[in-house]
């Protein structure tokens, strides 16, 4: 089968190195890719966000089947153009994808089926958002209802900040339009993880469960970022919990798109909060995570290929996907300033040192550049550098070896992840 692959990032190069373990692969296609692709296949230097150019690119490669990995590319209805066009493609409608690309969409969704989530008002005007937080209690969540690379959440922990983070949003619209609606929620106290499942419309199958480590600085503290690394399992979900997560959010979900008429093919990524008061919803998202493919995808030993194409064929209650047994942690190397302003073109070196140290040792691209033999950073996420174990303790010390290998100027990064 040739496969185009859409996308650019970490979560994309950790989609190529496993489609590539596939038997049944005969040529993969990156649009547009990073350096880690390339030496996977072939890079087209088209955008994800170049609907058109991906179609022409599909029917000139006699592409098999295309797998979007961004969330804008499914925001702006790629799927829904080529499947009008006749092409094999993974990904939910651009209908599907507003459980992810509109927060008060899926908040509604949520509500209308009874899946717990946190309680929520949503607001188009700045001054009535400003006159509900007058009288609300702290700490609250503060959300950009549209797309915001991860960054548009602010725990607002007094009015103050509250009110700083609606004036950012709503009146300097630093998220453009993403940020002119916003939802106020309430703050949940608990421990986060995401789970991510197959939905092929009626059935769903669920992957292990990953836990991200979304805030730039140990400790949970700084900004909230696209994720700052990641590891699999989660080591906080009993049998108890994955039970109940499947009876209060998965089947619902599943019954809610029945209900709604809602088409939806594709990978859900629900973020969620475990609380006191069992497993509530942050959030969905309609597309593979981001550092969460990276160790799902080291810890799956079954084909992706088949996978996708059961997804997309109705298929899944046949599958059974076989998974490593071992633990995975990937730690996320940023450029200095991140999620803020940063500066580009700095000099990576240690790379190939670091992929050398262990076996055990997978290092995906994301923000970087290649000029000859020599790598520049070329984004906020540069690197996820991911190792796998006997135990959690044994990944985390594979990792931070490697870490310690690779350096470029303004280089940050987590020395928790993992750490329990």
């Amino acid at each position: 089968m040739n496969i185009l692959l859409v996308g650019s990032g970490g979560r994309e190069h950790a989609l190529a190195w496993k489609l590539k373990q596939s038997p049944r692969l005969s040529k993969l296609f990156i649009a547009p890719g990073n350096p880690g692709t390339a030496a996977l296949g072939e890079n087209l230097p088209i955008a994800a966000s170049d609907a058109l150019g991906l179609l022409d690119a599909a029917r000139e490669k006699n592409i098999d089947l295309t797998i979007i990995g961004p969330d804008d590319s499914l925001a702006l209805g790629i799927v829904d153009l080529f499947q009008a066009a006749g092409l094999r493609i993974f990904g939910p409608t651009a209908a599907g994808a507003r459980l992810e690309t509109s927060k008060s969409f899926a908040k509604e969704f949520m509500k209308r089926h009874g899946i717990p989530t946190a309680d929520a008002c949503v607001f188009s005007e700045a001054s009535q958002a400003y006159a509900y937080l007058e009288k609300a209690s702290y700490p609250l969540v503060i959300k950009a209802d549209g797309l915001a690379l991860g960054k548009g959440v602010v725990i607002a922990h007094n009015k103050q900040e509250a009110q700083e983070a609606v004036r950012q949003s709503m009146e300097l619209e630093i998220f453009g339009a993403s940020g002119k609606v916003i939802v106020i929620e309430e703050y949940l106290s608990g421990v986060e993880c995401s789970l991510h499942a197959l939905i092929d419309g009626d059935r769903a199958l669920l992957f292990p469960d990953a836990r991200d480590h979304k805030r730039a600085l140990d400790g949970d503290n700084g900004l909230n970022t696209g994720g700052m690394g990641t590891i699999s399992p989660s080591m906080i979900l009993t049998p108890a919990i994955k039970e109940e997560l499947e009876r209060s959010i998965i089947t619902p979900f599943l019954r809610g798109l029945q209900a709604d008429g809602l088409k939806f093919q594709g990978m859900l990524f629900p973020g969620m909060m475990i609380t006191s008061q069992g497993p509530k919803v942050l959030e969905f998202n309609c597309r593979f995570g981001d550092p969460e493919t990276q160790v799902l995808m080291r810890r799956l030993k079954s084909d992706l290929l088949d996978l996708l194409e059961a997804t997309i064929d109705g298929r899944l209650a046949s599958m059974e996907p076989i998974w490593e047994r071992r633990p995975a942690v990937c730690v996320i190397l940023a450029s200095g300033g991140y999620p803020g302003p940063i500066e580009k073109g700095k000099i990576i070196h240690g790379i190939d040192a670091a992929a050398a140290c262990d076996p055990d040792i997978i290092i995906f691209h994301a923000g970087t550049v290649q000029e000859g033999d020599q790598y520049y950073t070329a984004g906020g996420r540069v690197l996820g550098v991911t190792a796998m174990g006997e135990t959690l303790r044994e990944a985390r010390d594979k990792v931070y070896r490697a870490v310690d290998l690779i350096t470029f100027e303004g280089k940050q990064y987590r020395r928790d992840i993992g750490q329990t």
